[in-house]
């Protein structure tokens, strides 16, 4: 991963869940926000980019898959990786469908989780540094292009 701090969101009611997998991110080298909210966690996402939010799929004020939803229209360069303890083919095939980039069941192990957290952060900025790249060849093809026009005139 490049130099840059990943941010993270971790959406969960359970305030000692919150906390320890805090402090697993930050031991880590991540900044790291918590909502123990849909709500709280849609305001946060509103207010500032988290590259990857791991959320809760029972949360007090929605369903998870409901919040995953306006996440994801929100902000779809955000990876967002479900967590439950209420694991269900309905739930993780809703989840994908609803644009989950990962489906993880509690308890939670920290190595299993660090690795997938690490090999989605690094899949965003594989899409990042792609589209970099077709933006700076269609901004050199252009160029090219205005360069022959105008040589021609």
């Amino acid at each position: 991963m490049d130099e840059e701090v990943k941010s993270i969101l971790i959406v969960d009611d359970d305030e000692a869940i919150l906390e320890v997998i805090k402090e697993i991110f930050e031991m880590e080298g991540f900044k790291v926000d918590t909502a123990s909210t849909g709500r709280e966690a849609i305001e946060k996402s509103e207010a500032r980019y988290y590259n990857l939010a791991l959320l809760d799929i029972k949360l007090p004020d929605m369903e998870g898959t409901e919040l995953l939803e306006k996440l994801h229209k929100e902000v779809p360069k955000m990876m967002k990786i479900m967590i439950t303890g209420y694991p269900s083919l309905e739930n993780s095939v809703k989840s994908l469908n609803l644009g989950a980039d990962a489906y993880i069941m509690k308890p939670i192990e920290p190595e299993e989780l660090l690795r997938v957290v690490r090999k989605k952060l690094k899949e965003q900025e594989e899409v990042e540094r792609m589209s970099k790249e077709k933006m700076t060849e269609w901004i050199e093809t252009r160029i090219r292009k205005l360069e022959q026009k105008y040589q021609m005139t």
